[in-house]
């Protein structure tokens, strides 16, 4: 991939994806029809629908702080429609224009929620592929590797998957501009418009939750030690991160996972990729591009997104040898 001419490191990559991310051209104009779905606790998910009809159904899950809205997002699931696919987009709790109806929040650890809806998007004849970004990455390997061969998942991509939370944390978590500026106020400003929308759900909350210390946050790392990390169980957010990633679960992986990671991603390192664990593994191959940055893959002197193509294809050649499996069978 060659990236931008005006966009060359992963930092402009990825202020520019930041930047752009509800700006609609040609490439990302979608009509979603929303769907909600409640979990066992009370909370809410919602997908959004696109381009329903085919057997074909390819699950898209967003980022910390992402939803069908962002530019990639759409972008990829107005590609996979013109390529056969109907795509369905989860919303995480409190995401996405999504109503908080339970005071505990998504986050890199639990798959529970993915889970409930790969079986309720799963039915009968339908062949299922899922594709996350970021955190979504992180708890679709980690899901993928918790089930092995027992999901109805047939194929996976994961853009950008941290692996190692524990290393994306400190990379996120460092001084420097592009976190001081663009990633730790957007994050943080979206947590904060969450709980002060929800301040009755989230004093009843166990355990309980500073809510004081939450609204004087600045980073990442205090709102997972006050929020996070006590609801599993965790001492701080480090031991949180430690538990979330889903490099671990590499190696139980038993369908097709295609990892799309850049060398120059300020936000999950190259460091946190388990390199040795993925060769070991015949299920899994990582691509790893020089440019990028995070959740960005930009290129042309007019930016657009590099890989939607090469995605689609693999996921093609994944469900074709699936189907080829089971003629056999």
């Amino acid at each position: 991939m060659v990236p931008t001419p005006w966009l060359p490191s992963g930092m402009l990559q990825t202020v520019y994806c930041t930047l752009i991310g509800l700006r609609t051209d040609a490439t990302t104009r979608v009509t979603y029809r929303r769907e909600l779905l409640t979990l066992a606790d009370g909370g809410t998910v919602s997908i959004d629908w696109h381009n329903e009809g085919s057997d074909r159904v390819a699950l898209v899950v967003p980022g910390l702080g992402g939803s069908s809205y962002e530019y990639h997002v759409r972008a990829l699931a107005s590609r996979l429609a013109l390529r056969g696919y109907t795509v369905a987009v989860m919303n995480h709790r409190g995401s996405g224009r999504t109503a908080l109806t339970s005071p505990r929040l998504y986050n890199a650890y639990d798959t529970e929620d993915l889970a409930s809806v790969v079986q309720h998007v799963a039915h009968p004849g339908v062949q299922l592929v899922a594709l996350g970004y970021s955190l979504g990455a992180n708890l679709l390997t980690k899901y993928l590797g918790e089930c092995g061969a027992e999901t109805p998942v047939l194929a996976g991509v994961a853009v950008c998957c941290p692996f190692d939370t524990a290393v994306a944390g400190r990379a996120l978590d460092a001084r420097g501009w592009l976190n001081d500026h663009v990633f730790q106020p957007n994050l943080i400003a979206t947590i904060k418009r969450l709980v002060s929308r929800n301040l009755p759900m989230f004093r009843s909350a166990t355990p309980p939750i500073d809510l004081d210390a939450v609204m004087r946050a600045t980073r990442m790392s205090q709102i997972d030690t006050l929020v996070t990390a006590p609801a599993y169980g965790h001492k701080d957010c480090w031991a949180y991160y430690a538990a979330a990633s889903s490099a671990p679960y590499v190696a139980s992986v038993r369908r097709p996972l295609l990892a799309l990671n850049t060398q120059d991603d300020p936000i999950t390192p190259l460091e946190g990729v388990p390199l040795d664990e993925v060769r070991r593994n015949p299920h899994v191959a990582v691509a790893l591009c020089a440019h990028g940055g995070h959740l960005g893959f930009f290129t042309g002197v007019r930016p657009r997104i590099w890989y939607l193509d090469h995605v689609a294809d693999f996921l093609d050649a994944a469900l074709a040898h699936s189907e080829s499996k089971c003629a056999k069978e």
